[in-house]
């Protein structure tokens, strides 16, 4: 008797099921299980997974940003994972162009792309686009991290003045983006926020599914107090030393990011291991707060309620893959 057939084999390369055009994306606040699901559909639907989470771009990030190791991903394909060494600058521009070509590789083999993160600034440069702004000045960007370097904080206090709008939805500690808005506002004379007035020219046409994950607050919060407890407990304080012994400066940007911060600080000598773990708590279980509210602006989402180690995605799957294409 014939062994069964492969269901992975029958989903991908059996048209119409799946068409070149579409797109599922995981999106949701951090700790709800994105990456669970995404292994989940990719395991039964035959696909493969690109990454939108911008600190696990970068190599050497691991235990802070929660990467699946390779033994982990089940024989599924990863895909910008590891890609760029910690000094790399990298925007959202270059992310959307980066993930829409690998996306269309693996469209082109029949396989399902997967999209799973939680930056939404990254998803929605890929799948909206982004308004055009003024290019980068690099003379202007080292005048700015002199400042900030010289007198920490001050790039937020101008940023709160001249950009109050932008202020708002940008970490005082995330320089990057501090020196962006600045950058952008005193070479146009506008507010950053003005700009994403301004027609956006998608970088690609997917068709997208577009998932999030919704868990009960209370339990989510918990599980981020868990894992941010558990991720210094691994060792996360001597991650960041290692990565500092390589030669990379403690300003690369890798380095902003929660969990990282606040273990750089130990490393540092300018917070003890019990205030870092109780920082990053707080400001991971507020970063998740924000999430909720960028995702949920997003049109067409729609809100699993669960975690993806639990939470029942087959009839949206399903039905989105079988349904003809648009247009």
């Amino acid at each position: 008797m014939d062994a069964p057939p492969d269901l992975r084999d029958w989903f991908c390369f059996r048209e119409p099921f799946v068409h070149r055009s579409k797109l599922i994306a995981v999106a949701g606040p951090t700790g709800a299980g994105k990456s669970e699901l995404a292994l989940r559909i990719a395991g039964e639907m035959g696909g493969e997974i690109v990454n939108c989470d911008s600190v696990q771009l970068y190599r050497h990030f691991d235990l802070g940003t929660a990467k699946i190791p390779p033994e982990r991903r089940r024989g599924i394909p990863h895909h910008l994972l590891d890609l760029l060494e910690p000094d790399a600058v990298f925007s959202a521009g270059d992310y959307a162009r980066l993930a829409a070509g690998v996306i269309e590789q693996i469209q082109a083999r029949g396989r399902v792309p997967i999209l799973v993160g939680g930056t939404g600034f990254y998803l929605r440069a890929l799948l909206r686009g982004l308004a055009p702004a003024p290019p980068r000045d690099e003379a202007v960007r080292a005048r700015l991290e002199r400042r900030e370097s010289l007198r920490p904080g001050s790039l937020h206090r101008i940023l709160r003045r001249l950009d109050p709008t932008t202020a708002v939805r940008i970490h005082p500690h995330d320089r990057h983006k501090l020196i962006r808005a600045l950058e952008v506002r005193l070479a146009s004379g506008r507010p950053l926020s003005s700009w994403f007035l301004e027609p956006a020219h998608p970088a690609a046409g997917f068709e997208t599914l577009l998932l999030g994950l919704n868990p009960p607050r209370d339990v989510l919060y918990e599980r981020i107090n868990r894992r941010c407890a558990l991720m210094f407990e691994r060792g996360l304080v001597d991650e960041v030393r290692r990565i500092l012994a390589l030669g990379y400066s403690s300003a690369c940007k890798p380095f902003e990011s929660l969990g990282y911060r606040q273990a750089l600080a130990v490393a540092e000598g300018r917070m003890t291991v019990e205030e870092a773990v109780t920082s990053t708590q707080t400001e991971t279980r507020n970063y998740a707060k924000r999430q909720y509210t960028w995702f949920r602006r997003e049109a067409g989402l729609i809100w699993l309620e669960g975690f993806g180690e639990t939470v029942e995605w087959q009839p949206w799957v399903r039905g989105f893959l079988t349904a003809p294409a648009s247009g």
